[in-house]
């Protein structure tokens, strides 16, 4: 005798546990999507979703009012390819538009991949509400957990008193694929967790055993779980992924494991479902198709025409599990921290800074002002004492160097700074080891949870990092970049070590500021800008060679830094016949020349400009009248690529640039064999003038 099975009036469907029915909800709604769009990955998402459902349903703290609340949980999807899969969680939990940053609507969600949709082709943390970050560069949403994870381990020894521990006891959680593990940045942050001992960071790893190209057999064939054990986390397996109890399971022992990061290895299937495609790559890259889908949608109990389908009791589900103990949560928070706030009123006071990304008052008086000196100093030494006084006058200003921090002078050195180390987590300066990736993506992360962050290195290993410096400009998030050995100036080293075209590489990214000073002046006000900067990242480019300290009672005023190029020394009358153009450590050839010229009773003017981003953004006519356009006599110098500076010189002005990598030799040596000098820069000028 058959059963009878209930269904639903309505729409057919089998009354179903209310678990599966909201599993299966995530799950067609982001193959729905998908198809729809015709454009995306439907299998990562419909593998994924029970996984996604236990961590936001049954583990997490989180309030969907208030996706910004201080001392939720994240969640990163590391592998943002399967972007339907947040999108149709944070739909269902309701989370709600803040900050200008929009929600995921029914409406979005059939809007998926469209122009200006909140439901971009991989998740963006400026767009979307309740995005934590921005992921699909595969690997970055591992390295940004980890400095999420940092950020609270800091926030918590800074800030969290006797009694109020639990102001600031979040965990991180980050779903990641095989594609993220076999990224290079991935083992830099994993192997740097487990030294940190991050056991506030859960990893859950979707191993279904397929990319793009197909099986995973045909190029990672590793044990994951033995490498994790080598990094020093702990590891967890999962043998079903569908099983939510198992799941569930495995969160509740990362939360007991104290000492370690947690991955739990998920055994997964992707497009789980689909009758044909499943288990293939043909369900992770491409839309499943109207047949693939109805079959899926059969093997579910869904109504296989229906699409969109948000069954009765889904929302009330997901409002009564996660909404209303977030709420809870949230409201306990606010409480106890109005009471923190009576109790600590400064250390209260810093965390609304954090919150609101603000500067504490008077930080600016921080800022050193340098006197002349005509030996002056390398700009990286001078980048030291202005990063170690403003650090010190705000307190959240936490980052580190990839091993070269005493080369580049970016250790925090005043009392009480320390080093973040496991046993010591409220420390301001990361130990990043040689692992600029990972550097650059943990800053963001710690970036994303408030911190001012910063990272240091040489410039040239700024291609390691390159990716997750493109990120934080797209995030758009002020991270600092302090790079030095910023041109042949580095010498002996050789080519390997010589930027040539990082600068103008750099220089190419959108909404990336870089900033290349001339003296320890103009280090201190590339500083305060950088301070400044509430969207933007910014790269300081600063030299391993001394330059003078410039007397700015004859020169301009420093000030002009902030408008990326400035009248330096000009002609009498303020009309120039010729005009020297420089960045950095070159200035000084160009003020070499322009006083020979002055002192010939030629009109020449210099310009320094370290920052053409900052310069762009002025006004044409500020622009005009620090180059005038009538002014075509014209030398631009600069120690790295040329590329680039006929925007400058114009069609007839000279360059004087590096058009080869270096060589190993002093300073001295190089100079010569390259071109590089006060003399070389005059004699342009004079060409550039008898050409009139």
């Amino acid at each position: 005798m058959s059963e009878t099975v209930a269904k639903d009036a309505k729409t057919g469907m089998e009354f179903l546990p209310i678990d599966t029915l909201c599993v299966n909800t995530i799950r067609t709604l982001s193959m729905d999507a998908v198809q729809k769009a015709n454009s995306g990955h439907p299998g990562a998402p419909m593998g994924l979703a029970p996984v996604a459902y236990t961590i936001f349903n049954r583990q997490m703290t989180y309030d969907p009012a208030d996706p910004t609340w201080f001392n939720r949980d994240r969640f990163v999807l590391s592998n943002g390819h399967a972007s339907m899969l947040i999108y149709s969680v944070l739909h269902l939990i309701g989370v709600k538009p803040i900050d200008g940053k929009r929600p995921v609507t029914l409406d979005e969600i059939k809007r998926f991949r469209q122009l200006d949709s909140a439901t971009p082709g991989h998740p963006e943390y400026h767009l979307t509400s309740g995005v934590e970050t921005t992921t699909g560069p595969l690997g970055q949403g591992i390295g940004n957990a980890v400095g999420m994870a940092i950020a609270q381990k800091w926030l918590a020894a800074n800030y969290a008193k006797p009694g109020y521990e639990n102001l600031f006891d979040h965990n991180i959680y980050a779903i990641c694929g095989d594609g993220c593990l076999m990224e290079g940045i991935a083992s830099e942050a994993a192997s740097l967790a487990g030294h940190l001992q991050l056991d506030n960071l859960c990893l859950l790893y979707d191993d279904n055993s397929i990319t793009i190209d197909g099986r995973t057999t045909l190029a990672f064939t590793e044990d994951v779980g033995a490498r994790f054990a080598a990094y020093h986390w702990n590891v967890l397996r999962v043998s079903d992924g569908t099983d939510l109890s198992s799941v569930s399971a495995a969160i509740d022992s990362f939360k007991k494991t104290k000492g370690r990061p947690t991955i739990v290895i998920v055994k997964g299937i992707i497009g789980f479902g689909a009758p044909h495609k499943a288990d293939t790559e043909h369900a992770h890259g491409e839309p499943l198709g109207d047949e693939e889908i109805r079959g899926a949608k059969r093997s579910y109990g869904w109504p296989e025409n229906e699409s969109f389908l948000i069954p009765a009791g889904v929302y009330e589900h997901f409002q009564a599990n996660i909404g209303k103990h977030g709420a809870a949560a949230h409201a306990t928070w606010k409480t106890k921290f109005a009471d923190y706030k009576a109790k600590f009123p400064e250390l209260a006071a810093q965390i609304e800074q954090i919150q609101g990304n603000k500067l504490p008052a008077d930080w600016e008086k921080s800022v050193p002002v340098f006197p002349a000196d005509p030996k002056g100093m390398a700009t990286r030494d001078s980048s030291g004492k202005v990063l170690n006084a403003i650090a010190k006058a705000v307190p959240w200003m936490v980052g580190g160097s990839a091993d070269l921090a005493k080369s580049n002078k970016s250790k925090l050195a005043f009392e009480g700074a320390g080093d973040f180390q496991a046993a010591s987590p409220a420390g301001r300066n990361v130990n990043f080891g040689v692992r600029e990736h990972a550097m650059g993506s943990i800053c963001n992360g710690m970036a994303l949870s408030g911190l001012r962050s910063f990272a240091a290195g040489f410039l040239i290993f700024s291609d390691y990092g390159r990716a997750a410096i493109r990120l934080a400009s797209i995030i758009e998030k002020p991270v600092i970049y302090v790079f030095t050995h910023d041109s042949i100036g580095v010498g002996e080293d050789g080519p390997t070590h010589q930027p040539i075209e990082q600068i103008a590489s750099l220089r190419a990214i959108p909404g990336l500021i870089v900033l290349r000073p001339g003296d320890a002046n103009e280090v201190s006000e590339a500083y305060r800008i950088a301070m400044l900067q509430t969207h933007h990242p910014v790269i300081l480019a600063l030299s391993r060679q001394a330059v003078p300290t410039y007397d700015r009672t004859k020169y301009g005023a420093v000030s002009g830094v902030a408008k990326g190029g400035y009248i330096f020394g000009d002609a009498a009358g303020g009309k120039p016949d010729v005009i020297l153009v420089a960045t950095g450590t070159e200035l000084m050839l160009a003020v070499e020349a322009y006083e020979k010229l002055t002192a010939e009773g030629v009109k020449a003017r210099v310009v320094s400009l370290p920052s053409w981003e900052l310069f762009e953004m002025q006004p044409q006519a500020y622009r005009d009248s620090v180059l005038p356009p009538a002014v075509t006599a014209r030398v631009c110098v600069e120690m790295l690529s040329a590329f680039g500076w006929e925007r400058y010189a114009g069609n007839t002005g000279t360059i004087i640039g590096m058009k080869s990598f270096g060589a190993s030799a002093p300073l001295k040596d190089l100079m010569v064999r390259f071109g590089f000098s006060a003399e070389i820069v005059y004699q342009a000028a004079k060409a550039q003038l008898a050409k009139k």
